[in-house]
């Protein structure tokens, strides 16, 4: 009964991340952090979630209190010698706590990522407090959740620097790799201010040897588990396509490589009490969908023609999201088929100059909207019948369970979460909730939109689809079960 009891108890986690949402967002590793921690302090568990304190943050929400034993604590790195402080606030939706790592020369940018020739001090700076941090505290971690190449040093710390102190001896170190593309890779001269020592031999010595340190290889090499955003992603960054140079690393370590597909928050994302939309709907009342057709077609000044099938594409403007592909087909398509688009985005130049131009010529079927709008990104979901997501490789992609729960059926490419969140249509069988298409070619995205043109017509079958895509679970509730069960396991080795 014991082992029960132990089972049971509340487990201690320290994250640390470089955005957590709304506060600072820059993609899903924000809603990512967000969301989990929140989930997990929901659960009972005991949290300690730290972010830096940008500049960019709007504070005017936050009442912001000092941490007063971690205000102007020293930190020596390399020649430098400077100071942090520690603030506290309540992460908005939530009741949990997090922590605002304060660093004005470091912090106070014009963005959350930049440039700067200092760029990995703000990041061994937010590794190395997240540990100083739990010190102050007295605060023990059963994990240290690491978060993408921003605190990919972490676990090397733990067992170098900080390796002496007891108060981490039975702590264990995840780290989740939201994207592989990003990896953190800086000149090998900032060792010193690495402040390894010795424990400079722990680092990847082909690297220093090239004149290079990879922080995300760094994290990858020292973690106790790796975990990734969806299942798929975990098996497609260990190949040569997808692994962006650290694949053969990542297959040394699949035995402690686990693909855990990222949640939606519900309370956020739900048709049926979404504040966003003109009208709210479910899977036993579907009025309110066609009324948010309606609307958003008004709204966006496109002919309303209910009849006409509409697809929403909500995305950032940038080629891993499929746009050339888009750009090859979506011309020919609309001149020959009789549907409607509506894009909200931005990014790169061209791809904003493609879908103005395709406005231009399409002024009563498409509607571009240039940046980023909430109210805009939950009304497309809403609105649309299908949803476009072609993108070249995709760790998880949230935008399509965001399409399954409101009834809009996704056309997807077969890669990353994608293909793990969304089933293919049987006609025949009435089974399915969307469309994949496999190869990254113009033949694919042309037979996948073609497909769903076709079967929007069979009213009872695109009907059956809607309902199967919108009764399917991805809350975090059932997600972060499995991180909670990770845990556990890592502490009981």
């Amino acid at each position: 009964m014991a082992h029960n009891k132990n089972q049971k108890k509340p487990l201690n986690i320290c994250i640390a991340s470089a955005e957590v949402a709304p506060l600072a967002k820059t993609g899903g590793l924000a809603d990512v952090t967000a969301a989990l921690a929140a989930q997990l302090h929901r659960d009972g568990h005991d949290v300690r979630l730290l972010m830096p304190c940008y500049s960019r943050i709007d504070k005017s929400k936050l009442d912001i209190q000092p941490v007063n034993f971690l205000q102007s604590v020293p930190i020596r790195m390399g020649h430098r010698h400077g100071e942090f402080s520690i603030d506290t606030a309540t992460l908005p939706g939530s009741t949990l706590k997090i922590y605002l790592l304060r660093c004005p020369e470091l912090y106070d940018r014009d963005a959350i990522y930049t440039s700067s020739e200092e760029e990995h001090l703000r990041f061994i700076l937010l590794s190395r407090a997240a540990i100083v941090m739990c010190q102050y505290m007295q605060f023990s971690p059963d994990i240290f959740s690491c978060h993408d190449w921003h605190t990919s040093l972490i676990p090397l710390y733990l067992k170098s620097i900080y390796g002496w102190d007891g108060l981490f001896a039975n702590t264990r170190s995840v780290l989740t790799i939201h994207n592989i593309g990003y990896q953190g890779v800086f000149g090998s001269g900032i060792l010193p201010d690495l402040d390894l020592g010795d424990a400079a031999r722990q680092l990847h010595q082909d690297d220093l040897r090239d004149g290079q340190i990879n922080f995300m290889k760094t994290g990858l090499l020292h973690a106790n588990l790796l975990t990734t955003v969806s299942p798929t992603y975990a098996q497609e960054i260990q190949g040569d396509e997808y692994g962006m140079g650290l694949q053969d690393l990542l297959r040394e370590r699949s035995n402690t490589l686990v693909g855990i597909l990222n949640g939606v928050d519900y309370r956020e994302w739900n048709p049926e009490t979404d504040k966003h939309l003109p009208a709210n709907y479910n899977s036993s009342n579907l009025a309110g969908k066609k009324s948010c057709k309606i609307g958003l077609l008004k709204d966006l000044g496109l002919a309303v023609d209910t009849d006409r099938p509409l697809i929403g594409v909500v995305t950032r403007l940038a080629s891993q999201k499929g746009i050339d592909l888009m750009q090859r087909v979506l011309p020919s398509m609309l001149s020959k088929r009789d549907f409607s688009l509506a894009v909200l985005g931005s990014g790169e130049e061209r791809f904003e100059d493609f879908f103005q131009r395709l406005q231009h010529h399409f002024p009563d079927r498409v509607c571009f909207y240039r940046g980023y709008n909430d109210r805009l990104a939950h009304y497309i979901e809403a609105g649309s019948d299908m949803f476009l997501m072609p993108s070249v490789y995709e760790p998880c992609g949230l935008n399509q369970m965001y399409s399954l729960k409101y009834g809009t059926v996704p056309i997807v490419r077969e890669t990353g979460g994608l293909a793990d969140s969304v089933e293919q249509i049987n006609a025949d069988s009435g089974t399915g909730t969307g469309i994949l298409f496999k190869s990254y070619d113009e033949a694919g995205l042309y037979w996948a939109i073609t497909r769903g043109l076709k079967l929007i017509q069979n009213q009872r079958l695109w009907r059956q689809v809607m309902l199967n895509g919108m009764s399917q679970d991805f809350s975090w509730e059932k997600q972060t079960q499995r991180y909670v069960d990770l845990f556990r396991a890592l502490g009981n080795q």
